[in-house]
């Protein structure tokens, strides 16, 4: 059983809660996050851990892919989720999501989708809302985040859930199942993220390098799921940080299908980038 705590030793709130939690309002409260390993029979030639390490590796010769995400927040009894919807570039580590909020304790919603343009080192947000203009952007620096933008967005960044892979540990491979009509392989483990930012591609290795320094534990419970080629569909991972001495749980999880579309990342003007102060 592997529990992870995200956050500063003196228990104030990280950077990265901070710009979440304006994405959620006061959503955000408190959880615990978990993760265990199970045994299964390994695949015959497959080493597990050689092979979810290799994903990272796999998907930049695949190219490109579409994307959802979702990122689940325990709030005590209620469960939120935010998701995202768009296209990744795993060669040059672009990408370019919609965000979808949840709606409010009350059951209001209307905030208008968010825009996220993932490059390396960078995260852009447009319909942002906290104060700045609805035609503006936000920019943020992903390798000063004390996650590495993991969680800091709403979605984590693909490329960055597939390099945290390189990291994989006490991997167990737990079977073949269907994933939309895809015959996939099931691995469950550990990763670690210091291990993973030591390996990661150049352009995320800072970003990595940031989560494995903000995170006061570097095991990141997975569960990952890769095709016949060796190609990562699906991942699902367990984050837990520290908001006022308590554990709040993440799970992140990202599905890649329709490999090979085009995917277009164009950054905005400098002039329109809100260089305003963010409400928090």
């Amino acid at each position: 059983m592997v529990a992870q705590r995200y956050g500063r030793p003196d228990g104030r709130a990280s950077g990265a809660l901070a710009v979440t939690a304006v994405l959620v309002g006061s959503l955000l409260t408190t959880a615990g996050a978990t993760g265990c390993a199970a045994s299964g029979d390994p695949k015959p030639g497959v080493d597990p851990a050689l092979a979810v390490r290799s994903a990272a590796d796999v998907l930049t010769k695949a190219g490109t892919a579409k994307a959802s995400t979702s990122l689940e927040m325990a709030t005590g009894g209620t469960r939120v989720t935010i998701r995202g919807e768009g296209g990744y570039d795993f060669r040059r580590r672009t990408g370019r999501l919609q965000v979808v909020l949840p709606k409010d304790p009350a059951g209001r919603g209307g905030h208008q989708p968010i825009t996220e343009l993932l490059t390396p080192g960078t995260l852009h947000m447009k319909n942002r809302g906290a104060g700045v203009p609805a035609d503006k952007w936000v920019r943020v620096d992903t390798t000063t985040l004390d996650d590495g933008n993991l969680v800091t967005g709403g979605a984590t960044d693909p490329g960055a859930a597939a390099e945290l892979l390189r990291g994989a540990l006490e991997v167990t491979y737990l079977g073949e199942i269907e994933l939309a009509g895809v015959k996939v392989s099931h691995y469950r483990g550990v990763a670690d993220l210091a291990r993973a930012a030591r390996a990661a591609s150049p352009q995320l290795r800072g970003a990595l390098g940031a989560a494995a320094k903000g995170f006061v534990t570097d095991a990141v419970p997975f569960d990952a799921y890769l095709d016949g080629e060796g190609r990562l569909r699906k991942v699902r991972h367990q984050f837990g940080f520290s908001n006022q001495g308590r554990t709040v749980a993440v799970a992140s999880t990202t599905l890649l299908y329709g490999f090979g579309v085009r995917v277009e990342v164009k950054l905005p003007d400098r002039r329109d980038i809100y260089a305003g102060k963010i409400k928090a």
